[in-house]
């Protein structure tokens, strides 16, 4: 996992995320790899995978980081899409 956290410090989302996917294959229960994985679409901007995985990885774990990750992404959309309803 140090590697894959590495991949994801660094930008290089799309290797995290193939590394990922074959490790949760073979590993569906830990919830630490679907929050990664949400931090890995996270850093690509694509918020609904993201929470998709954090919220699997609190289905897993109710007191996984990504219970963290997850509320701070729903708080930012809900700032930014405020001027939505603004109109």
């Amino acid at each position: 996992m140090e590697k894959i956290r590495q991949l994801i410090y660094e930008g290089n989302t799309d290797e995290a995320i193939r590394l990922l996917n074959t490790y949760i294959e073979q590993h569906p229960a830990d919830d630490e790899a679907w929050y990664l994985r949400g931090n890995a679409y996270r850093k690509k901007e694509d918020v609904r995978q993201a929470l998709n995985n954090y919220l699997q990885a609190l289905e897993l774990n109710p007191d996984s980081p990504a219970r963290q990750a997850h509320d701070m992404l729903i708080d930012i959309m809900n700032f930014y899409n405020k001027e939505m309803y603004n109109h």
